[in-house]
């Protein structure tokens, strides 16, 4: 079971010009939604994710950031410990740091400010390949990692990550432990986001833990409201959001990044529902989550594969008038399977993390395979995917745990213009890494056009 860093493009922003635009972020990659949303009004009306703890289950967070000061211990899954403020990846891009930074970051370095910059930070470790302490065993620990968030403190949990699942190996789409997990999380009232994957050229695999019952499942949109070729389509996906030339800090200070994922798009979704919640802080997570699916962009009524519901607005989410009762598909979904392992699930412990071994450099082993659900289990889900028809179909698919975080999935050859010279700048040169991954390194010199 190999676990991989999705990552297929990204380019580093040191030393790029502060922007002359509204938006915050560098000159080559401002952060467009700003704009689009009106965040500073909202920021204004008192929405800027104050009293709401984001969980994020990820490779950890190098805390040492100044414009990350609102970073609190959580908690590492990996054999060296820790609490969680330690980037664990190996690639000095950073994946829980660069989700942290689109998150909560305050303004700092080339502008780069996180959309809900007043909400905590809960960071997650675990131990996926692409970290400098995967787990030999294949075990990550989502599904612990997960309880320990709800059990925490975490209003909401937000995984930039997903696992491959193959039809000739598993019999339902979201393994038990992980089901499980969930809906633990959501009847302690936190509300469950994830990447869809980065796979959309590669067939779309159904992926969990999107796949689960009651999770917000995130795909990526442009700033012109298209679907890039790489977000993975999916009969099961509830929102898109931004993911599209998304700045990011990285792991080491004082580096920053840009690029294209749903990961990016994921750590969106769950900084706008930071938001709702802490301009209206009585609303259940299950009435945040439906405010925001009864304000999308381009909103249906059913699935679409590449859209789901529509595409997230935090304006409009927090500015509209919603009645109480707004439908909500994904919970809705899960309700069911709630009503007959309700008391099954509040039974089962949280494991603290285990010291382990440190495996050896580049050593990995394939862990087994969940075994199905009980006929108990299986039985309320059905019940629950009556009411979900993308579901049902996904239902056929099955499952490889091969999980990954669904990090930058940008296509090469990008050409970055300077808006404020408005001169066309030569694309940055590019490298591959040892899986084949493409990078591109905004610090090289490069002469512009003339």
């Amino acid at each position: 079971m190999r676990r991989t860093l999705a990552v297929l493009s990204a380019a580093l922003l040191v030393g790029v010009a502060q922007p002359a635009l509204a938006a915050p972020g560098p000159t080559d990659a401002p952060e467009w939604w700003f704009d689009t949303w009106g965040v500073p009004a909202l920021w204004d009306g008192g929405a800027r994710g104050q009293g709401v703890t984001i969980a994020e289950i990820d490779t950890g967070v190098n805390a040492e950031w100044p414009e990350l000061s609102n970073v609190i211990p959580g908690t590492d899954y990996g054999p060296n410990g820790g609490d969680g403020r330690k980037d664990r990846a190996a690639d000095p891009f950073g994946h829980g740091t660069a989700m942290a930074s689109i998150m909560v970051a305050h303004a700092g370095l080339l502008g780069i400010t996180g959309l809900a910059p007043d909400a905590k930070l809960l960071p997650i470790a675990v131990p996926l390949k692409g970290t400098t302490d995967a787990a030999a065993s294949g075990n990550d620990h989502l599904a612990a990692a997960i309880r320990w968030a709800a059990d925490h403190g975490g209003k909401i949990l937000s995984m930039s990550l997903g696992g491959s699942r193959d039809p000739n190996k598993d019999t339902v789409p979201c393994p038990a432990d992980e089901q499980a997990a969930i809906t633990y999380a959501i009847q302690k009232g936190a509300i469950v986001v994830a990447s869809s994957g980065n796979s959309g050229q590669k067939g779309s695999p159904v992926e969990e833990p999107g796949v689960c019952l009651g999770v917000v499942s995130v795909g990526a949109v442009d700033s012109h409201g298209n679907v890039p070729s790489f977000s993975s389509r999916h009969r099961y996906l509830t929102v898109t959001a931004p993911g599209v030339n998304v700045p990011s800090l990285g792991r080491d200070i004082p580096k920053a990044y840009a690029g294209d994922g749903t990961s990016q798009a994921t750590a969106i979704t769950s900084a706008v529902l930071a938001l709702i919640w802490s301009q209206y802080p009585t609303l259940s997570g299950r009435q945040v989550v439906a405010r925001m699916l009864a304000t999308l962009d381009h909103r249906t009524g059913k699935q679409d594969p590449a859209y789901g519901y529509g595409i997230v607005n935090a304006g409009r989410a927090i500015n509209a008038r919603v009645p109480a009762n707004a439908p909500n598909p994904v919970y809705d979904a899960l309700a069911p399977f709630l009503t007959t392992n309700s008391a099954n699930t509040r039974a089962l412990p949280t494991p603290r993390p285990a010291a382990a071994a440190k495996p050896p450099p580049g050593h990995f082993v394939v862990g087994k395979a969940p075994s199905g659900w009980s006929p108990r289990v299986w039985t309320a889900l059905v019940v629950g995917l009556l009411g979900a028809v993308g579901l049902v179909v996904l239902a056929v698919f099955g499952t490889v745990r091969s999980r990954h975080f669904a990090a930058l999935s940008g296509e090469g050859g990008r050409k970055w213009r300077s808006r404020r010279q408005n001169r066309e700048i030569p694309p940055a040169p590019t490298y591959r890494d040892a899986d084949g991954l493409v990078w591109h390194d905004l610090t090289a010199p490069r002469d512009e056009a003339e």
